[in-house]
């Protein structure tokens, strides 16, 4: 199993801070909003009141409820409470998700470029991750390509859009045809959904059971409030499962962590009840920064990117690059260009190879715009500074 690449570079930009270095990184995939005031006065008010102690295994009621309540209105959807399971964010969710569905062997459909948990958590089951690129088709998959993938084998696909690390928003189209694909192979779905509210520009984020209610019975939905609320290190997710799977869920979460923590399951209370405004100012704040970035990124020399339209990422290709060099530095891969980056300019990106994607460079625009221009002129300074192997 590979470490995250993603805490790897935060890790190491955080160590070199730590040495006075001006590090500014664009590796976490993290806002730097400050959690909402709904959220902290949910909170606030819990431990007054001493919830302190262990909720149900599945998550509180009160707030299971606001989930199905904010399904209902966002997308028409009508799931009971008893179909919702509290975790301890996404990423353990879908873990759990996984651990109820891949028996040893079973191969899982991951369309690359793909958030670096996905493959491992498949494998920590025994279960084969099955790789369909999507670089040649604009980041958005080709379900052509997802057809020659199914074998007998195939039991499951993993779907996340808005996409990270290539900020792909899956079009109506293609989601039916997905959808039409695991109704014919009889597949189920993990459809990661996680930064739905964050979308810019005229594009919309369509919900694959939304489209097509045949497939509810199929699908496992992950959300949370981490990156809508700004609310990562409260560390809540919450899955939407058919009834003959929450349970399993639910008891594969009974003894891997109990509960969520009580506290946070308040806090993200609050964040449903009394946030839309940070939601939608948020979302508006990220659009401008999206915009910076790209606009910065388009007058620089020997990279080229897929045009961002949701979550808060750039997913760059510096192909051109690799077999190059940046003074005495030999760039030969994604991982030698970030490492070369932060050490020469101290800015932290993420190597596009963790994403099942190897010539890319993942970098966010979750940062404030001070950060943003800073470590642009960086980032294009070092470009400038690349001696490409046609110029050796």
């Amino acid at each position: 199993m590979e470490p995250s690449a993603t805490l790897a570079v935060v890790a190491k930009a955080k160590a070199l801070k730590g040495q006075g270095k001006p590090v500014i990184s664009f590796g976490a995939g993290e806002p730097d909003f400050d959690s909402p005031p709904g959220a902290l006065r949910y909170a606030e008010k819990a431990i007054r009141e001493g919830q302190t102690h262990y909720t149900q295994s599945n998550g509180l009621p009160e707030l299971r409820e606001a989930v199905a309540s904010y399904y209902s209105s966002r997308f028409g959807l009508d799931y009971s409470p008893n179909q919702i399971i509290v975790g301890a964010g996404a990423k353990p969710l879908i873990y759990e998700a996984l651990a109820s569905l891949v028996d040893p062997g079973d191969e899982v459909l991951v369309f690359s470029p793909a958030w670096v948990s996905y493959v491992e958590q498949i494998r920590l089951f025994d279960g084969k991750d099955v790789i369909v690129d999507t670089t040649g088709t604009d980041c958005i998959p080709d379900p052509e390509m997802i057809a020659r993938a199914i074998t007998p084998r195939t039991v499951g696909m993993l779907l996340n859009t808005p996409n990270n690390p290539t900020g792909a928003v899956y079009n109506e189209s293609t989601l039916r045809k997905i959808a039409a694909l695991a109704i014919k192979h009889d597949l189920w779905i993990i459809f990661d959904e996680i930064y739905e509210r964050l979308v810019y520009g005229e594009h919309e984020h369509r919900n694959i059971v939304s489209l097509v209610p045949e497939v509810m019975d199929r699908t496992i939905q992950i959300n949370g409030v981490s990156k809508a609320y700004a609310m990562t290190g409260w560390r809540i997710g919450y899955a939407l499962a058919p009834k003959w799977l929450a349970p399993k869920v639910g008891a594969v979460q009974g003894h891997l962590t109990s509960n969520a923590c009580s506290i946070a399951q308040w806090a993200s209370l609050g964040a449903l009840k009394e946030s839309e405004a940070d939601v939608v100012r948020m979302r508006q704040e990220f659009s401008r920064r999206r915009d910076i970035m790209t606009g910065l990124l388009r007058k620089m020399p020997h990279i080229s990117f897929p045009e961002p339209q949701g979550a808060f990422y750039v997913f760059i290709n510096v192909r051109n690059t690799l077999g190059g060099s940046h003074g005495e530095r030999a760039i030969n891969t994604d991982g030698d260009f970030c490492e070369a980056l932060l050490e020469t300019e101290y800015v932290a990106a993420v190597p596009g190879s963790a994403f099942l994607a190897p010539g890319y460079v993942r970098l966010g625009y979750a940062n404030s715009e001070e950060e943003i221009r800073e470590g642009m002129e960086r980032l294009q300074r070092f470009l400038e500074g690349v001696s490409l192997r046609s110029d050796m």
